[in-house]
């Protein structure tokens, strides 16, 4: 508690309602924070954590409601009238929202969105304007922030793009800093860095954090208490230490089970006795994007056939270019790949590879039917139309996919139905190897738990080699036998996932695993990283 007797925020039978529909989105709940201290709010996409963090914020839509009593600070913010309370809520509040690409306006400069983020008086001189907004880039740890005012969105990686965001929440030394899935799309070491300048602020500011996450295991490394919520209710609330140890509702258990690190036990697949030739072999693969550094230093990839290997390592480290190169996605400057005994042309694309892309909203046709979209590959093969949306339905009900969704629009599904529609047109044509490029970073535990399940299922099923491509180190624990870790275009390591996991050799691979959300106490150190773009944190 604050020495004047009241919690910093304090929120009583709040509730947001759709009042046209007439319906009751999330509510009535009641929580607080004290000064100082971080109350993480989890559950599954839907579960009304972020609506209620905007209805705190007072960033609900137009359309939305919200009722009930919410103090900041002992001040009341009027939960009715959003417009009486703005200069309050700006001035004590500062949101971090989910994905700094969206949150920043790609056709202002860093230094024009960090102005507008200031007060109006200071907004006004533009010496101490200046001076403000380089003091907030250096606070968030961004070197040289005379460059960086001048710097456009795009140029930034996803770690000083949030960096930013943050800078941007701050503006106004609030007291509540409400951050929104801050580090969901970032890479494992990134999301550690960022995590570790929200709390070193938070020290330094003493200004309470509202932290929204489907992520159990930062909950437990940054959380003093914790919020279960579930169809717009809380269905437990506590001390982080005391949910961990002993949860009681249902949904705490499931989105614990859920972030657990677990190593399986793994036997050597069936077929890949010594002997067996290499589904695919990557030698001597270089890369260099233009006005970049290199993306590929000449790496030296085995895929055997029925296994799962892991490719992890940070935004920049080159898997995802690797990757797109074996699809035939990129072209590749120097090297060869052989793809079941055959080298392939460079440039060319064979049947025997498909690609699950990370983001299920964008990789699908928003025009196309779902059967349509899975009919898709099978129909420029030179299948029957008929035919081709029989087999579709078929990949649809073996993905798990319910057929009263079959005719609707990508647009009308959640992101995990979507992957789903990307699993089942991916092995519509029997595909040898299937590359999956960070399929469940977008996605919450529930949704992920099930692609997860479903990728073990196709595997058993179909023999399929799976290349997976992810920064989730939990993820690659479960489903790989096989893992390489690579950094700066290379590879550092690699071999069986127990023994690189259990007993890591590279001094890079002991950073990724001590960076692991749940399984760190201590702040992770800076790693400095060099990016795609040729920038470096």
């Amino acid at each position: 508690m604050s020495g004047s007797g009241h919690r910093l925020l304090s929120v009583a039978r709040l509730s947001v309602s759709e009042p046209r529909a007439g319906r009751m989105l999330c509510g009535p709940l009641s929580f607080g924070i004290d000064h100082g201290r971080t109350l993480g709010i989890v559950g599954e996409s839907g579960s009304g954590k972020t609506l209620t963090a905007m209805a705190v914020a007072g960033l609900l839509p137009g359309h939305l409601a919200a009722e009930g009593h919410v103090a900041l600070d002992g001040a009341t913010l009027p939960t009715g009238d959003a417009a009486a309370s703005r200069d309050l809520r700006t001035a004590y509040t500062g949101v971090v929202f989910q994905n700094p690409s969206t949150a920043l306006n790609p056709r202002l400069t860093v230094g024009a969105q960090l102005a507008e983020a200031l007060a109006p008086d200071v907004r006004r001189d533009q010496a101490r304007a200046v001076a403000r907004c380089l003091t907030l880039l250096d606070e968030v740890g961004i070197r040289e922030p005379e460059r960086k005012l001048t710097a456009w969105p795009h140029e930034l990686s996803g770690g000083i793009a949030q960096r930013v965001v943050i800078a941007m929440a701050l503006a106004r030394q609030p007291k509540l800093l409400i951050a929104d899935e801050p580090t969901t799309a970032l890479d494992v070491t990134v999301q550690a860095q960022i995590l570790d300048l929200i709390a070193g602020l938070q020290r330094r500011h003493r200004f309470g954090v509202l932290l929204i996450t489907h992520d159990m295991g930062v909950i437990r490394d940054r959380a003093d208490e914790v919020v279960v919520m579930a169809g717009g209710r809380v269905v437990e609330h506590g001390g982080t230490e005391a949910l961990f140890a002993a949860p009681r509702s249902n949904e705490a258990k499931t989105l614990l089970a859920a972030s657990e690190f677990v190593l399986p036990e793994w036997n050597d697949p069936a077929g890949t006795a010594p002997g067996t030739p290499p589904l695919l072999e990557a030698r001597g693969v270089r890369k260099t994007f233009r006005k970049g550094p290199q993306a590929l230093a000449g790496v030296d990839l085995v895929v055997r056939p029925g296994i799962s290997l892991g490719i992890v390592g940070e935004s920049g480290s080159g898997k995802s270019t690797l990757a797109r190169i074996i699809a035939g996605l990129e072209r590749a400057d120097a090297g060869a790949i052989r793809l079941d005994g055959e080298i392939r042309r460079p440039g060319t694309r064979s049947d025997l590879v498909q690609y699950v892309f990370q983001d299920p909203y964008s990789s699908l046709d928003p025009r196309l039917a779902v059967v349509d979209t899975v009919a898709e590959p099978l129909r420029a093969r030179g299948m029957r139309k008929a035919d081709a949306l029989k087999a579709a339905r078929t990949l649809l009900d073996e993905v798990g996919l319910d057929p009263s969704l079959w005719e609707r629009l990508p647009g009308r599904l959640s992101g995990g139905q979507r992957q789903r529609v990307g699993f089942a047109r991916a092995i519509a044509t029997r595909p040898k190897l299937l590359i999956a490029d960070e399929p469940v970073a977008a996605l919450d535990s529930t949704s992920r738990e099930r692609v997860l399940a479903l990728m073990q299922r196709l595997q058993a099923r179909h023999g399929t080699a799976q290349l997976l491509i992810s920064h989730d180190l939990s993820v690659v624990a479960r489903l790989c036998s096989e893992v390489v870790v690579m950094r700066a275009g290379e590879i550092v390591e690699q071999g069986p996932t127990r023994r690189i996991f259990e007993t890591p050799a590279h001094p890079y691979t002991r950073q990724l695993l001590e960076a692991v959300p749940g399984r760190r106490r201590q702040p992770a150190p800076p790693i400095e990283t060099v990016h795609a773009t040729g920038e470096t944190t």
